[in-house]
């Protein structure tokens, strides 16, 4: 049976995980999921649900792999009359025709026809698609494929795609233009890409409200060189051409592993088509953009012969130069192990042995040892979510008629202060969320002239929980005064109009943290609460790392000392920021290190399994407002230790 083959090669290949394509083209290799059966599955078999009890049973988890915007690539119609291509493909008229199309008129990529995420039917249709799979399966995660604009543009960093009738009206509408766009306009560009964003943020929000530990995960493009040989991130194909921001949707922490699709011939060597060199810069720059979240590293195995795809297994899980390291290795694809089996002059299984064989085992593949899989890994653990520090809202915007609020910008509130913390966009159904937010009471609220008020509800969030917009608190009737009576004179209390600092809550450390890591390492261990001030007032701040690697940290020594660093996204790597620093820079003087260094190590040394608690001073701008200062721990002179998104944040308050 092909099910209990690939569970045994994957144990046998000592992996942890399968990604199993679940849902290609409109269709699905499963029963429950409310889509229409792929072709060839009959009866009461299931193979999504035989696939997970296979695999669960040898302690393997199964990922469920869906393309996002497939629609169909047959000239004869899927036999479903239900099927999307049948209801929504070429032949349907007017918001019923999902089909993307080209800026020149064309409406099919080679043989495919794909749907446009722009269209607000055929977005919601990918996002119950993806999410009728976590709500009806026993899945481990989520995998989209093709969550962006496709290929075949009319030029390099040319996006093409995306003009269905109604994709170009919603655009029209939410930006008052009356025109049809060039494909470069960059209004209409970043729009599309914003399309791409909303879709991915909602499967996201929802798959957790399903299943808190569920792993949402998306593939992603690398095509050619990457940010350090073009300059920037929004130079690359990825971001400019097929629209995937997806370095912003990790620093957002809308997906949980970024599986990089580093699809790159090892062999080839040659500039400016050196493919080695590109598959390596894209490694450095997946694993060093984890922010809060985590990267795994794809290969091509049909692109390579056995002895690169090895080679490549084996970079993908090395650190990077800066000490960050990848959760993992995906293998692209089971089915074609290596050139020889896509060339059809070696059987897939023959293939798939000799590669287990040079993961596994001493061989000729490899002349490094260990092996790069000598036994089999944990899979590693979401931190973010089995000790969650943030929870996450949801909702949907309605008007005071109750109708809903589509592209319509919400404001989220921090009840206690007043102060708006972010912005967020509804989608056409109203829907908007917020990731990581911190443990508090917020409102929502919108500028639209249709709610009367402005005011869309109130929410309260958990720590590592889904918390859904309720309806506003009323504003409290005055009370008649009681009538006076004698007391004694109290003691004075402040002016209502006096401005009071406070500091929340401390942070608590971890469960459990990583230990004996061969290396520089540090594990996040807790920190103190964030600071409510007022202008121009100072607060301390204390951060605690575990030193969880076999290197310990020497004050003083250049190569040694640790340090805590300013990070991404504010105030960003090694920038200053407006709530501390040296006096340099434009920093304010609040005795940091320098204006980019909060905090040396506290004791001449840190060894391993110890704890430095680093202590700063941050100060209040005097503008009002909400600030966040995010920061990572470091080996001065050597490397960027672990990135586990520590920020604070910090409220100035109106005097």
């Amino acid at each position: 049976m092909q099910i209990d083959s690939l569970v045994a090669a994957t144990k046998a290949a000592h992996a942890n995980a399968i990604v199993a394509q679940v849902v290609r083209r409109g269709d699905c290799l499963c029963l429950r999921a409310g889509l229409p059966l792929t072709p060839g599955v009959t009866g009461a078999f299931d193979p999504l649900e035989a696939l997970i009890t296979a695999a669960h049973a040898q302690g393997i988890e199964v990922h469920a792999w869906v393309i996002a915007t497939a629609m169909w690539n047959s000239t004869t119609p899927p036999s479903d009359p239900d099927h999307v291509f049948n209801l929504h493909g070429p032949a349907a008229v007017g918001r019923d025709n999902w089909v993307m199309l080209r800026s020149d008129g064309q409406s099919k990529l080679n043989d495919d026809w794909l749907l446009d995420p722009g269209h607000p039917d055929a977005a919601a249709w990918v996002v119950n698609m993806a999410l009728s799979v976590v709500r009806n399966y026993d899945v481990d995660g989520i995998n989209l494929d093709r969550i962006r604009y496709p290929d075949g543009n009319l030029g390099t960093n040319v996006p093409s795609w995306g003009y269905n009738s109604a994709s170009l009206a919603r655009f029209r509408a939410e930006t008052g233009r009356t025109d049809t766009p060039a494909n470069t306009d960059p209004q209409w560009t970043q729009w599309r890409r914003d399309q791409i964003t909303s879709i991915v943020r909602r499967i996201y929000v929802e798959s957790i409200a399903l299943k808190p530990r569920i792993r949402v995960s998306a593939d992603l493009i690398t095509y050619g060189n990457g940010p350090a040989t073009l300059g920037s991130f929004e130079a690359t194909r990825a971001y400019a051409e097929q629209l995937q921001d997806w370095r912003g949707w990790l620093r957002e922490g809308i997906v949980d592993t970024a599986m990089l699709m580093n699809y790159k011939r090892d062999t080839l060597t040659t500039e400016p088509n050196n493919q080695r060199r590109m598959y390596d810069e894209w490694a450095e720059f997946g694993k060093d953009n984890q922010y809060r979240r985590s990267t795994a590293i794809g290969t091509a195995l049909y692109l390579n012969d056995i002895a690169s795809s090895v080679s490549q297994a084996r970079r993908a899980v090395a650190p990077s130069a800066a000490g960050n390291t990848a959760v993992g290795w995906v293998g692209y694809s089971y089915r074609t192990p290596d050139t020889l089996a896509n060339a059809d002059t070696r059987t897939d299984a023959a293939s798939r042995a000799e590669l287990i064989k040079g993961l596994t085992a001493p061989s000729a593949y490899d002349s490094a040892a260990p092996p790069v899989f000598a036994d089999t890994p944990p899979v590693p653990p979401m931190t973010w979510k089995t000790q969650p520090l943030f929870g996450h809202l949801r909702g949907i915007a309605l008007a005071s008629d109750g109708t809903p609020l589509a592209d319509t910008v919400v404001h989220l509130i921090d009840r206690q202060t007043g102060f708006a913390v972010r912005d967020a966009r509804t989608d056409s159904t109203g829907w908007f969320g917020f990731v990581d937010l911190v443990t508090d009471t917020y409102r929502v609220t919108t500028d639209s002239p249709r709610v009367a008020g402005g005011v869309l509800g109130d929410a309260t969030i958990a720590a590592g929980q889904v918390g859904t917009l309720g309806a506003a608190a009323p504003s409290a009737s005055p009370s008649p005064s009681p009538s006076p009576s004698p007391s004694p004179s109290p003691s004075p209390s402040p002016s209502p109009n006096t401005c009071q600092t406070s500091v929340g809550p401390g942070i608590a450390a971890p469960t459990s943290v990583a230990s004996g890591v061969a290396g520089f390492h540090a594990s996040w261990y807790g920190q103190s609460g964030y600071a409510t001030l007022c202008a121009g007032q100072t607060a301390p701040a204390v951060v605690a790392y575990y030193n969880s690697g076999t290197r310990g940290w020497l004050a003083g020594t250049m190569g040694q000392v640790a340090y805590l660093g300013t990070w991404d996204p504010e105030p960003g790597q090694d920038r200053a920021t407006s709530l501390g620093g040296d006096g340099t820079d434009g920093s304010p003087n609040t005795g940091w290190p320098r204006f980019n260094r909060l905090a040396a190590q506290p004791a001449e040394w840190v060894g391993p399994n110890q704890v430095a608690w680093f202590q700063f001073t941050i100060v209040a701008p005097s503008v009002p407002g909400t600030y966040r200062l995010s920061i990572r721990p470091l080996i001065e002179g050597a490397q960027w230790l672990e990135d586990y998104g520590v920020f604070w944040y910090v409220t100035v308050k109106t005097p």
